[in-house]
């Protein structure tokens, strides 16, 4: 039965735009991604070159986040997303192109990941300080579930995709992402909202605004930084390839669906999220969720089942989601409106540092452990994470509502 909260959330034709050009993005991305890692893996053979795809993507991200966060401010969103979404359409173009042509080379594949990078910077505040201006505050983790419930089905979607269309050559795979993202770019000039432009004049001391808010908030802080670290350490999304390929011994089809075995956990988490929202103990549950991700990650590291292997993604990637929608309902209910795009702006740093930063950590320590001992020694960081920060943040251990 469907609760009338998500009826209710349903009814905002604009919000439903939004959960369309997510699916569509981030099914392109997700794509662009598997394929990228496969390809270069193919090119190079080596564990580092696929950490240096995180890293490439995680320094532009980095270097432009705090300037953006200013910029989603200050100006339209969804005006922000259409520049994001067709510049990449043109990395997709450009990749199509260098590939068909044979001149494809992991310089230029560094290259157009940077270019990438710097859309994310943009991208993810816009669209993390979006939701709140498209619903009302009762109703804000209900979309706040269902957002995740959109980008976890993409994020199934899309490596299962890559995956099966990289048998017809990655050229013809780019060539689909761009299009995509160019109507995800369509699909944005359709955002709208209450929008009145911020008076506030983009300065060099505005940039801190966001991290000054975030440090003075133990809530907030303890939140995305027990994410970061958790993340950071317990990821192995860039191994995935060597673990298909060279432990599992499956190929792109098995890489796809272990690409998508979290975002699958993920949604079926979400779903059951959106029916039956959270009501007490939302500190526990933080918990009890990174907790778990990173005991699921440790059997992922000792797994030789193929089966196995995606049974524990799966379950890493559902308690994932939960603790994703808690943290990101926190986040959105502690933020004044005139900080969002700021505040969205660390929390993507934060992410950043925890997906692409921690790809290349993974890189890096798998070219000395080794992929298994690379995630067995993230697994049990994660672990140590989650006791320190039970122990550091007692208020939000101790949380009962969001």
């Amino acid at each position: 039965m469907i609760s009338n909260e998500f009826k209710e959330l349903l009814s905002y034709k604009t919000f439903c735009t939004f959960l369309v050009l997510r699916i569509l993005s981030i099914t392109s991305y997700q794509i662009l991604v598997v394929v990228l890692a496969w390809q270069l893996y193919d090119l190079t053979s080596s564990v580092w070159d696929l950490g240096l795809i995180g890293l490439f993507q995680f320094i532009p991200a980095l270097l432009l986040s705090l300037p953006a966060g200013q910029i989603v401010d200050r100006f339209h969103k969804g005006k922000i997303l259409v520049f994001c979404f067709i510049f990449q359409s043109l990395v997709g173009i450009f990749l199509f192109y260098s590939t068909a042509h044979n001149f494809i080379t992991k310089e230029i594949i560094f290259l157009l990941v940077s270019v990438l990078g710097v859309t994310r910077a943009f991208q993810m505040p816009s669209q993390q300080s979006l939701t709140p201006a498209l619903v009302p505050k009762k109703i804000l983790q209900n979309a706040v579930a269902l957002s995740s419930t959109t980008m976890h089905t993409a994020i199934i979607v899309g490596p299962a995709i890559g995956g099966f269309l990289y048998i017809l050559g990655p050229d013809k795979v780019y060539l689909i992402c761009s299009i995509l993202f160019f109507v995800a770019s369509i699909l944005s000039t359709l955002i709208k909202y209450e929008y009145s432009p911020n008076k506030f004049r983009i300065s060099f001391a505005g940039l801190f605004e966001g991290i000054k808010f975030v440090w003075g908030n133990k809530t907030v802080l303890g939140a995305i930084s027990l994410d970061l670290f958790a993340v950071f350490l317990g990821g192995a999304t860039a191994l995935l390839p060597v673990f298909a390929k060279d432990i599992l011994q499956t190929g792109p089809e098995g890489l796809g669906i272990l690409r998508a075995s979290p975002a699958l956990g993920a949604l079926i988490c979400a779903l059951i999220i959106t029916q039956w929202p959270m009501k007490d103990k939302v500190g526990k549950k933080l918990f009890l969720s990174v907790t778990i991700f990173g005991a699921a990650m440790l059997v992922f590291a000792l797994s030789t089942n193929f089966l196995l292997s995606a049974v524990a993604l799966a379950i890493s990637g559902a308690a994932d989601s939960l603790s994703v929608v808690i943290r990101m309902t926190l986040i959105q209910l502690e933020t004044p409106d005139s900080l969002r795009g700021r505040v969205s702006s660390v929390n993507a740093i934060f992410i950043g540092a925890s997906n692409e930063l921690g790809e290349f950590e993974s890189g890096a320590t798998a070219a000395i452990f080794g992929p298994v001992g690379s995630v067995i020694f993230g697994s049990i960081g994660t672990l140590l994470v989650v006791a320190v920060w039970a122990k550091n943040y007692p208020s939000l251990f101790s949380r009962n509502k969001l």
